[in-house]
């Protein structure tokens, strides 16, 4: 059975809470700490080797992503902070950037360096938020580059909501799956 590479860099061990899920094929690198229930899916990499990654409980980042971090350049750069609720989809780009509680990151979409989704935001799928922008809290954005578009209704609000509660249950699934593999193996 394939597990994750959890790889020590420059003096930073990744914490990994002991009920996130950390799927086999991820590369979890340097100065990265995942809250509880948190998952990260199928070869997702969070490379923490200039600065850090804070993955908040219960998000998750999908199957694919990549998330880093922005050096130092004289203005301390940007950490990747994700925060509680937080939905990431497949293979998204997360750079140097802020994601706040319940924030929403659509299939494929980037988000560079210096900007903040607040929470109850979501950027549409295969949409580019450029450097340093911010995104209200109860906006959908979409496009490249990504401009807003609507606000978001209740409907939407619940449908990120009732995300995050699947993916800490399919996550469950799959930890008893991979227990139950290694078992018989």
């Amino acid at each position: 059975m394939t597990r994750p590479l959890i790889l020590p860099f420059n003096g930073k061990t990744p914490k990994i809470h002991e009920t996130a899920f950390v799927a086999p094929g991820c590369v979890i690198i340097g100065d990265v700490e995942i809250g509880p229930q948190a998952s990260v899916w199928y070869n997702c990499v969070l490379r923490a080797d200039i600065n850090a990654i804070r993955v908040g409980s219960r998000s998750n980042i999908q199957d694919g992503s990549t998330v880093h971090v922005e050096s130092d350049f004289g203005d301390g750069g940007h950490p990747a902070i994700i925060g509680d609720d937080v939905l990431i989809g497949h293979m998204a780009i997360i750079h140097g950037c802020t994601l706040e509680n319940r924030a929403f990151v659509g299939m494929g979409a980037i988000v560079m360096d210096g900007c903040v989704i607040e929470g109850d935001a979501m950027l549409a799928a295969g949409a580019m938020l450029t450097p340093g922008k911010r995104m209200p809290s109860g906006q959908l954005w979409s496009g490249r580059p990504a401009k807003y578009m609507r606000d978001l209704g209740e409907a939407d609000l619940h449908g990120m909501r009732r995300g995050v509660e699947a993916y800490v249950e399919e996550a469950a699934l799959h930890t008893a799956a991979l227990k139950a593999a290694e078992a018989g193996a």
